[in-house]
């Protein structure tokens, strides 16, 4: 990176960061840092320390080829974290806690919904009918804690007095719901799929932006990155025949494209930092916008994909390294990577792929997997480890879901792994 991109940084998040945030933030690491004392922590410290010195000494080398391995290993975790927990749903993730004992988390509704569709898909593809039937488990639990309104709440799983509802956590449920119904029938899943596809249309505005974000993002008005529900909303449309779900997608992935600017970069697109937003964001928006244009046979969207993601591309280190967060003028915003993000601009760029036929694309996709793969944990003491991938590179020191390995990182590089799979068969039979 160069000095001056560094200065960059430092200065502008400084100057963005109020001096209490700054002050947490330092605070956090150094609670995780405390924590990392004692036996118990040993296994941790050790990935941790291995890890810093493969950030710092840039040794980290891209793995070729494995895509079907990895995919096991990844599904594998994810069951894992599913089984850890005391209901059908999936842990949030496995993470240092304050008894400085890794542990897994909770239930987590929002992640557990688009965990479903991974998957659909994973059993689709390898015709592996086990893993579809932990799907529809995911499901029926789903249904279960779905709030009386249609909508699901934020966070991790908590007792009905203290839900509160979350339009992007719905629409997310909406999508395993939708991809499950297209290879199963289940009277169940369907009422559930339409009080959350109901919950939506009346929370979207007449500006074409949903309002309820819940408690666990910043309150601004707009949140770009909801596009990714109507590509739920466009799904559960096309599989009940139900045009109002079609138009409302379509309502909200217009708004969506307004909020683009001409370089590519899409406003009020990030959790809680709409200055700089995470990789993990955009690549929401991007995914988003995508599918819903794809169905809806809609060029004017996928040419805002493009728009958006070509300076992403351009901003991938030779190896795949990719910062988290990105300024509006596409100059990287983190010293770190958001390894959720990385793995869902290389989904992108692969689906632009099989689209455009552009095969600077696939080669995007796969510089950002390859190096993801050589994140993976694939040898590591803890099995509890084993098939994840981190919040973070590095996972201590970096600014997203540090210290642990969140279950959407893993479902990510699952998603992107079936991709790459699927075209290097594709290429190869041709």
């Amino acid at each position: 990176m160069k000095i001056s991109t560094l200065r960059t940084i430092l200065t502008q998040r400084m100057a963005s960061n109020s001096l209490k945030q700054n002050y947490w933030a330092m605070g956090d690491i150094g609670e995780k840092i405390s924590n990392l004392r004692g036996k118990q922590a040993t296994n941790f410290r050790k990935t941790i320390i291995k890890d810093q010195l493969n950030y710092i000494g840039n040794r980290v080398v891209p793995i070729q080829g494995e895509s079907r391995q990895r995919a096991d290993l990844a599904i594998k975790w994810l069951s894992t974290a599913q089984k850890a927990t005391p209901d059908n749903g999936v842990s949030l993730g496995y993470f240092l806690n304050n008894n400085r004992q890794m542990g897994f988390k909770e239930s987590y509704p929002e992640t557990t919904g688009y965990i479903i569709q991974s998957f659909c898909d994973y059993s689709l593809q390898y015709n592996v009918k086990e893993y579809l039937k932990h799907a529809e488990s995911m499901a029926v639990w789903e249904s279960q804690v779905q709030m009386a309104s249609g909508a699901v709440q934020g966070g991790a799983l908590c007792e009905k007095a203290k839900q509160q509802p979350a339009v992007f956590n719905t629409g997310m449920v909406l999508q395993g719901y939708s991809t499950l119904l297209n290879q199963i029938k289940n009277e169940t899943i369907l009422t559930s799929a339409h009080k959350a596809a109901n919950f939506l249309l009346q929370d979207l505005g007449e500006d074409g932006h949903f309002k309820t974000h819940g408690a666990f993002v910043s309150a601004a008005n707009i949140k770009t990155y909801n596009v990714l529900c109507g590509w739920a909303l466009y799904k559960i449309g096309e599989l009940t025949g139900d045009k109002k779900y079609i138009n409302a997608a379509l309502k909200n992935a217009q708004a969506a494209m307004e909020q683009q600017q001409e370089n590519g970069w899409f406003a009020n697109n990030d959790l809680t930092k709409e200055n700089y937003p995470l990789t993990h964001t955009i690549g929401y928006t991007l995914q988003g916008l995508l599918e819903v244009g794809v169905l809806a046979g809609r060029q004017d969207m996928i040419q805002a994909v493009i728009r958006g993601i070509n300076p992403i591309i351009t901003n991938i280190n030779p190896k795949g390294f990719l910062a988290a967060r990105f300024f509006s003028n596409w100059q990287p915003a983190s010293l770190s990577s958001c390894l959720t993000g990385s793995a869902q601009i290389a989904i992108v760029a692969f689906r632009l792929y099989e689209i455009t036929g552009d095969k600077s694309y696939q080669e995007a996709g796969n510089r950002l997997l390859n190096y993801l793969k050589a994140l993976q944990q694939t040898h590591n003491p803890d099995p509890n480890i084993t098939g994840a991938l981190a919040g973070s590179f590095p996972i201590l020191l970096g600014s997203y879901m540090r210290a642990g390995y969140p279950n959407w990182a893993t479902k990510y590089l699952l998603d992107g792994l079936l991709l790459q799979d699927r075209l290097e068969i594709s290429n190869n039979n041709t």
